[in-house]
Parts: structure tokens; C-alpha cells; sequence
């Protein structure tokens, strides 16, 4: 037995003798190829029948802890760090093995909106964790975006309240948002418009719309129509305006992005009217991306990369579009940091 500090008391105890008593903490079992997960759950009280089943994982002490004043048990401090948290679109699992995980509790896919900088100033106090995705990530349905937790078995409840405190001042400067949510991606009908002799002439079978169709249709959105056109700049304008007409909620242009005489897209997409927030980024793959704005209707000019590449600017920019951001300037810019995907 041993006393840690503000009178908790951690007792080592044979498994033989534990029998009656509750566990301190979580106990995991794992078998290789097969299963990792909780075995005994905190608080379990051991029975005769247990005895092998520790023996098993390897156990032959286990800890009983009394907690002192002003301590909490791991499990206590991750559940209410995970409370403070929790924001809009999200949903708490229970503790497990000293962890709360911080999932999205919306039925579509939704776009983490997550404070880095809070994130680092919890994590500077020291013995306890929030470990998150990066801001303006994914997230499917039921997915995980975050996780509490504290380091040793138990943590000053002092460290929690701390957390706390900056969660409400954060919430207070913010019109009571959470630092941690899941905005919804909108459900959009997109018009789509590929461009290039070869493959209007059927020189080349289309590879731009089975690729587009598939990003779109991951993020619960839809390509409603698919136009084609040669490499010619009235033609281009001409067909952006037809989809325009159509009221698509988005027009995507697809081909002609490079800097080859023959490539005509960008500047078609400003001849149509488009206000050019970006032609490229400071992201690889995906450089060539145009991203503008046609009668408040997002338009993009999309490279070759979407058609073979899994990651590229697209990926980044369309969800924020569908979680209804309008794309400035500097959110381009801020896409260098990170941008390299591969390449």
C-alpha cells in the first residue's frame, strides 16, 4: 500500500486476494490478430471465477485505489472534460479504459469545426489529453472527431476545473459555441461541365465524371447533370450559363486548368462572369484548382490530379462549400501549411 499524494491510496493487491474488492481502474484484454478490448470494467468487484481470467491477461496484482481530497479518478476527469466540450452535432461515449470519445451524433457527413489553439492550451496543463482532428476535417456519421484523457490513474481535480473554466470562457467570446462541433455538409445537385476535344470527340473515354461523381457522392451530394465541350473559350462560356440557368447550387469545370495554349477554362469561367477568388493554391496535388463565385453560385475549375489523386485541393475546398462557407482569399492561403499529400 502507498499513499500518492492528498491522501489517496493506491494498495497493491495479489490477485488471490482480491477477491470482494473493486478494481481501480479498466483492464484490457488483447489477442493478437483477434481482440483488444475492455475485459473488467472500473469498479468491477472480483469474484473466485475472475482469478483465471486475470491470470490470463497476465495479472498477478491488481490496483485498489482510494481516492484523497481534491482527486479524481481518470474516468470522472475525461467524462467531464468531455461535458465541458461537447458541442453542436456531437455525442458522448462512456469511459473506457480512462477515455471519453467525442463523436458526431448527426446523420449526414459533417465538417469538424475544432479551436487548435484551445486544444494546445488544455493539453499544456499537464497530465490529462484531448486529442482531436484537424479543423475542417470529415466526419462521417458516428464518427470520432475527439478524445479526453488523463495520463496516470487519477489527476488533481484542480487540472479539470481549469479546463472547464477556459471551455466557458471560450463559449462566453463566442456567442456560446463550443470549441469542439460537427457542422452538416448540405445536400447539393451540382452541374458538371467537362471540357476538351478528345474526349468531346470520343477520342478518349471521360475519366473527370466517374471521379467527380464519386468525391461528390461520398459527402451526401449528387452530380445532376454532366455537359461536354471542345476547348473552345464562347463554347465553355456558353455551357457555364446554361448550368447557371438550370439553378444548380454549384458548377464544377473540369479540364483545360494548365498553362498549355490550348487550355481555355480559366479563362472562359471569368468571361462567363465569375469573380476569380483563386486561380491555384499553395496545395499538392491539386495547384491548378480555380476557385470563384458566379451570381453567389460557387464555381470551380478542377486540375487533372481530381482524376487519379484520393486527397487533393478539391477535397479540402468542396466540403467547406457544402458546410456553406464562402471561400475567401486567405482560406486558400492558409491551405500551404499541410498541403502536401504525396507528391
Amino acid at each position: 500500500m502507498s499513499e500518492l499524494k492528498n491522501g489517496t491510496v493506491l494498495k497493491e493487491v495479489p490477485v488471490g486476494e482480491a477477491i470482494g474488492l473493486r478494481l481501480a481502474h479498466d483492464l484490457t484484454q488483447i489477442v493478437p490478430g483477434q481482440f483488444k478490448g475492455r475485459l473488467f470494467k472500473k469498479g468491477h468487484v472480483i469474484t473466485k471465477t475472475d482469478i483465471p481470467r486475470l491470470l490470463d491477461i497476465g495479472k498477478e496484482h491488481i490496483y485498489i485505489m482510494e481516492l484523497g481530497e481534491g482527486e479524481l479518478h481518470e474516468d470522472d476527469a475525461a467524462q467531464r472534460m468531455a461535458a465541458a466540450l461537447q458541442g453542436e452535432g456531437t455525442k458522448l461515449t462512456e469511459p473506457h479504459e480512462g477515455k471519453v470519445a467525442i463523436k458526431s451524433d448527426l446523420a449526414v457527413p459533417g465538417l469538424a469545426e475544432i479551436d487548435a489553439e484551445l486544444v494546445h492550451s488544455i493539453n499544456e496543463i499537464g497530465e490529462i489529453a484531448l486529442a482531436t482532428l484537424k479543423a475542417h476535417s470529415v466526419v462521417m456519421p458516428g464518427g470520432q472527431l475527439a478524445a479526453t484523457r488523463v495520463i496516470p490513474l487519477f489527476v488533481s481535480e484542480d487540472k479539470v476545473n481549469r479546463v472547464e473554466a477556459m471551455i466557458a470562457n471560450y463559449r462566453m467570446q463566442h456567442e456560446g459555441r463550443s470549441p469542439l462541433r460537427v457542422r452538416p455538409l448540405r445536400q447539393i445537385r451540382i452541374g458538371l461541365l467537362t471540357t476538351g476535344g478528345e474526349v468531346y470527340s470520343g477520342r478518349i473515354e471521360d475519366k473527370f465524371g466517374p471521379a467527380v461523381r464519386r468525391i461528390v457522392e461520398s459527402y451526401g451530394s449528387e452530380v445532376a447533370e454532366q455537359r461536354f465541350t471542345p476547348d473552345d473559350r464562347q463554347t465553355i462560356v456558353k455551357e457555364i450559363h446554361y448550368l447557371l440557368a438550370q439553378g444548380y447550387d454549384m458548377i464544377l469545370v473540369t479540364g483545360g486548368m494548365s498553362v498549355d495554349p490550348d487550355d481555355r477554362t480559366p479563362a472562359a469561367i471569368t468571361e462567363a462572369g465569375a469573380q476569380i477568388v483563386s486561380y491555384g493554391t499553395p496545395m499538392l496535388p491539386g495547384s491548378m484548382l480555380l476557385m470563384g463565385y458566379i451570381q453567389d453560385v460557387p464555381i470551380m475549375g478542377l486540375p487533372g490530379c481530381v482524376m487519379h489523386d484520393p486527397y487533393t485541393s478539391f477535397n479540402v475546398l468542396l466540403p467547406r462549400v457544402l458546410a456553406g462557407d464562402t471561400i475567401r482569399r486567405e482560406d486558400i492561403v492558409r491551405m500551404g501549411y499541410g498541403g502536401l499529400n504525396g507528391c
